[in-house]
């Protein structure tokens, strides 16, 4: 079968931009996660009219690379693919494990990898549906995610991790306040919650990289609660945020 013109945008867009890096790490990162059946995938989102446009690299982490995309009436995209090859999916495995929404999936690298990317959406919409500002899921297929662009005309919005803020006291409020509705609200524990995966956007956190979030009746999400609750702490009492762990956690857990 012929590829479709929306499909031949698509491989074109991403050969225009195999060239333009040739000489720069972004090149790896493609190379990392566009196999063939990730490229099929892309495709399929392309026909149905969910991506009209590649754009480039906006970051890489341990488990997959997030690019730059653009849908439907313009809207900016983040394309999130994990990396099957290289994936620590026995690290995936302890998350999901005690999580009934995946106890029927096998023990697979690509099963636990595409039950990773699931949840992931899953965790978003759970959180959306709990008043926490997170990127808005889309759509996923297999270890594709596609979500809300944080960020304008490609450039992604920074983690706290790399700014300064104006007024870290109102921040943490926010960020103690998502923390309290993902629990109570959302039953969630975000479990790798720090100054690295929470971005500034229009002035307000936006929580991002949720796929390791546990249900709170996850074995380990009493563990998992009080690191996020340290890493927090940590960070904004740098900032001369006059705040605790007990406090934080106090707050988390105390039931209007």
């Amino acid at each position: 079968m012929q590829p479709s013109k929306k499909e031949k945008r698509i491989d074109q867009r991403i050969d225009d931009y195999r060239t333009k890096i040739k000489d720069s790490n972004d090149l790896k990162a493609y190379g990392e996660v566009f196999d063939t059946a990730t490229l099929k995938s892309l495709y399929k989102f392309a026909n149905k009219g969910v991506i009209t446009a590649m754009g480039g690299v906006v970051s890489t982490g341990k488990e997959g690379n997030i690019f730059h995309a653009i849908g439907k009436d313009e809207k900016e995209l983040a394309i999130k693919i994990y990396r099957i090859s290289t994936t620590d999916f026995q690290k995936m495995e302890d998350y999901l494990l005690g999580d009934p929404r995946f106890s029927n999936i096998r023990h697979s690298r690509k099963d636990i990898i595409f039950a990773w990317t699931r949840k992931e959406m899953r965790n978003l919409e759970r959180a959306i549906e709990a008043g926490i500002r997170v990127p808005v899921p889309i759509e996923t297929d297999r270890n594709i995610l596609i979500m809300e662009f944080i960020g304008h005309d490609g450039v992604a919005a920074p983690r706290l991790r790399d700014i300064g803020l104006d007024d870290p006291q109102r921040i943490y409020e926010i960020v103690k306040g998502y923390m309290k509705k993902l629990y109570q609200d959302a039953k969630l524990v975000h479990s790798d919650l720090s100054e690295f995966n929470i971005l500034l956007y229009d002035d307000e956190p936006v929580i991002i990289d949720m796929g390791q979030s546990v249900l709170i009746d996850h074995p380990m999400s009493g563990d998992f609660l009080d690191r996020d609750i340290k890493n927090i702490v940590r960070y904004f009492k740098k900032l001369g945020v006059d705040c605790s762990e007990e406090e934080l956690k106090a707050e988390i857990l105390k039931k209007d």
